[in-house]
């Protein structure tokens, strides 16, 4: 059995971002959620990426199957990752590169909130 690659880059899927996605564990820190949401962004997971976000800022749908058909994810930086309690927040790099154009970079700062025992994804801020 060969061991595929985790789209955040922290190990193989199968142990890394994979137990979160089906709901096998949670998150243990922001950063951890963050990481899997974007392997759920690469992988096309609309339901993982709306699971693990914020009610009071969730959108009422998404569909992520858009972004697979017109590129592709090529990889996350996590800058910093900075927790107080029950918040955090989680500064990174994705890049992504549509199939007709260059490669472009998302730069955010997450914040993220701890609430029953679960990690959630509340809003973030872009970097220009």
């Amino acid at each position: 059995m060969s061991l595929v690659s985790c789209p955040c880059h922290r190990g193989p899927y199968e142990t890394c971002c994979r137990p979160l996605h089906h709901g096998l564990s949670v998150a243990e820190s922001a950063e951890a959620l963050m990481r899997s949401r974007y392997s759920a962004y690469a992988l096309g997971l609309s339901q993982y990426v709306l699971s693990t976000w914020h009610a009071s800022t969730r959108p009422a749908q998404l569909d992520l199957r858009a972004d697979l058909e017109q590129g592709k994810w090529l990889g996350l930086q996590v800058l910093k990752h900075v927790a107080q309690g029950d918040t955090a927040t989680v500064e990174f790099v994705a890049r992504y590169k549509p199939k007709t154009a260059a490669a472009s970079r998302l730069h955010e700062r997450s914040r993220f909130v701890k609430e029953g025992g679960r990690w959630w994804y509340v809003d973030g801020d872009l970097f220009d």
